[in-house]
């Protein structure tokens, strides 16, 4: 399976000393006037420096939709994005935004570079990590998104999941990260095709493989791909 560490709703590219989470969807929660056990903020935060704490990155890269906003930012969000920084900061590491979808306000409460897709170098392969509405522009041999915040059933339990698929996009892998956001709904993949995924890296969905993260064992949990496991779900 692939060479990187998971953790919860984020992941981990040791060789290229990069951690990558996605769909924060800051503001989602004011948006929606639904409610966190922590507040939205405080939840972000503190789950995020618990994954920074296990793995002390250099760079922390969100894959996209870091806001959920269209029209305007609230000032709430915009001191969220501050705190998250912040939060990245102090634990030694730089926080790398890669535009989705849902980010066509972050110009006007991000003053750093802001990327369509940001290319790391893993060992002997490049890996371009972007938020996977669309057909990316660079090609690479790992593909690292989110986007359609894949979840997953089993045993009567919904779980946010990772779906892992090697030379599945044109030869090169996929791997989908669940939402960061506890806010922002998931996708149920049980008995999603390719055609049912917004994501068009989703190009043939029986060869991914789904991997969830066990909050208990603390451990990620490796399945079959979904073609074959969706038979026993």
């Amino acid at each position: 399976m692939f060479d990187v560490a998971f953790a919860d709703r984020a992941v981990f590219l040791p060789r290229a000393d990069v951690l990558v989470v996605a769909d924060l969807h800051v503001g989602r929660a004011a948006a929606s006037d639904v409610e966190v056990p922590l507040g939205e903020r405080a939840d972000l935060t503190e789950r995020l420096d618990a994954v920074l704490d296990r793995f002390s990155p250099g760079r922390v890269v969100v894959a996209g939709d870091v806001l959920h906003e269209f029209g305007r930012v609230s000032h709430r969000a915009a001191e969220t994005l501050d705190t998250l920084d912040a939060t990245c900061r102090a634990a030694g590491a730089e926080l790398v935004l890669v535009t989705g979808n849902h980010d066509g306000m972050l110009e006007t409460v991000w003053d750093g570079e802001r990327h369509d897709g940001y290319r790391v170098d893993d060992g002997d392969r490049t890996v371009l990590v972007c938020h996977g509405h669309e057909e990316p522009s660079e090609e690479a041999d790992r593909y690292v998104v989110g986007h359609d915040h894949p979840t997953i059933t089993i045993e009567g339990q919904r779980r946010p999941c990772f779906l892992a698929g090697e030379a599945v996009y044109h030869g090169s892998d996929v791997l989908m990260l669940p939402a960061f956001s506890r806010v922002a709904s998931g996708v149920e993949i049980n008995g999603m095709r390719a055609r049912d995924f917004q994501s068009p890296l989703v190009t043939d969905a029986d060869a991914l493989r789904p991997v969830v993260w066990d909050p208990g064992g603390e451990d990620a949990l490796t399945f079959p791909p979904l073609g074959r496991f969706r038979k026993l779900l």
